[in-house]
């Protein structure tokens, strides 16, 4: 049986290991973390007009999302103007599928009336919600709206890529 001596040798042994063992590679523990999200191209940019509202999924056929362009420039909005923004439609309180009302420029869960500011990435304004709404983040590429990853957790899961 070790005697208590023993152990600490051992214990002291792993910890100069541990310490003389070499760095990982920059970025190594990165890459391992940072979810794969898919491309999805949403519309050409030039059949998106003022007020537009596009339902799609994002990042998979389980996760409603709806694209917006807004009248003024928005949080993390792309376009000529960064008017245009999209979201996880899925509120963030139980799930209930939010929907934007123009005349008050909020997406709004009709459930328990949670109220989400798109124009300020999905900022909850008023409601039994504890979280913004995920922001999809979008990019414009030769003429093209794609989706291109999710900032926040969506409704429901643990992870966004399953």
């Amino acid at each position: 049986m070790p005697t208590r001596r023993d152990f600490l040798k051992l214990g002291s042994v792993g910890v100069a290991g541990l310490v003389a063992a070499p760095p990982a590679a920059p970025g190594a523990a990165d890459a391992a973390e940072t979810p794969r999200y898919p491309l999805l191209t949403i519309a050409p940019l030039k059949d998106i007009g003022a007020g537009a509202a596009i339902s799609f999924a994002y990042p998979d056929r389980h996760s409603p999302a709806m694209l917006l362009r807004l009248t003024a420039p928005a949080v993390g909005g792309v376009g000529p103007n960064q008017e245009i923004v999209a979201y996880s439609t899925l509120c963030t309180h139980k799930g209930c599928p939010v929907a934007f009302k123009p005349e008050r420029k909020m997406l709004i869960c009709p459930c328990h009336w949670s109220t989400f500011d798109p124009a300020k990435a999905g900022t909850l304004v008023i409601g039994q919600a504890s979280q913004h709404l995920p922001q999809i983040e979008l990019r414009v590429d030769n003429g093209l709206v794609q989706a291109v990853g999710v900032a926040g957790l969506i409704y429901g899961r643990h992870t966004n890529i399953v």
